[in-house]
C-alpha cells in the first residue's frame, strides 16, 4: 500500500486522486504503525517549513519517516516534502529539517520581471536519469508554486533543474529517495506519469 503522510500541510486529497487516476490506491494516514508497514511513502506539503517540522514532531512522524527511508522504502516528497528532507531552511529564520540530504533551503532573490512566489508552468531540464522520470521527455513543463528552493551540497542528487532567473534544483533522486519541487499531481499527463512510475517501482 502507498501511504500519503498526513501532517495537515497541503492538499492531500489531490495527491491521493492523482494516484487513483493512474490505477493505484493510496491511503492518507498519520498512523505510525501503518507508515512503518507501507510499501511506499509520499510526503506532500504546502506551507511554512518551521510549522511543518513542528507538526511532524508533534505527531511523532520524524523517526518513522527517517527509518523508512533508511530501510529502503521508496519515498516521494512533493514541494514542501522535498524541502523538509534537507538540513535546514532559512524561511522565517533558521529551522532544522529532517537532515536526510545535506544542503539548505533558501528564498528566491530575483530582479524584475521575476516575481516571488514562482508560480505556474515551467520547463524541466533533466540532469541525471531517475526511474520515476521514465517516459518523461526533456523540456517537459511542470506546475510550480513556491518561494523557496533547495540547494543540495551534493550535485549528484539533482535529477531535474528548472530556470527561474537562474537554474535551481527541481527534483532530487538518490537510491529509494525521490522528491520534486513541482507538483506532479497538478501537472497533467506528465505529472501523472511520474506518480505512475513511482507507484510501479520494484
Amino acid at each position: 500500500m502507498i501511504s500519503i503522510i498526513d501532517y495537515q500541510m497541503g492538499n492531500l486529497l489531490s495527491v491521493q486522486k492523482g494516484f487513483e487516476r493512474v490505477g493505484h490506491s493510496a491511503q492518507i494516514t498519520d498512523d505510525v504503525g501503518l507508515i512503518a508497514e507501507s510499501e511506499k511513502l509520499v510526503l506532500p506539503g504546502v506551507g511554512a517549513f518551521g510549522d511543518a517540522m513542528s507538526e511532524l514532531s508533534r505527531r511523532k512522524l520524524i523517526d518513522p519517516i527517517c527509518a523508512a527511508i533508511e530501510s529502503g522504502t521508496p519515498f516521494l516528497g512533493i514541494c514542501l516534502g522535498l524541502q523538509l528532507l534537507f538540513e535546514y531552511s532559512e524561511e522565517g529564520g533558521r529551522h532544522e529539517g529532517l537532515g536526510i540530504l545535506p544542503g539548505k533551503v533558501v528564498r528566491f532573490e530575483l530582479d524584475a520581471p521575476f516575481k516571488v512566489p514562482h508560480m505556474g508552468w515551467n520547463q524541466a531540464q533533466i540532469r541525471r536519469p531517475s526511474p520515476i522520470l521514465d517516459g518523461i521527455p526533456e523540456g517537459t513543463h511542470f506546475y510550480f508554486v513556491h518561494s523557496y528552493f533547495v540547494v543540495p551540497e551534493d550535485e549528484q542528487v539533482v535529477s531535474v533543474e528548472t530556470d527561474y532567473g537562474a537554474p535551481f534544483c527541481a527534483m532530487v533522486s538518490r537510491d529509494n529517495l525521490f522528491a520534486t519541487q513541482f507538483h506532479p499531481e497538478k501537472s497533467q499527463t506528465d505529472g501523472l506519469r511520474i506518480l505512475k512510475n513511482f507507484s510501479e517501482l520494484r
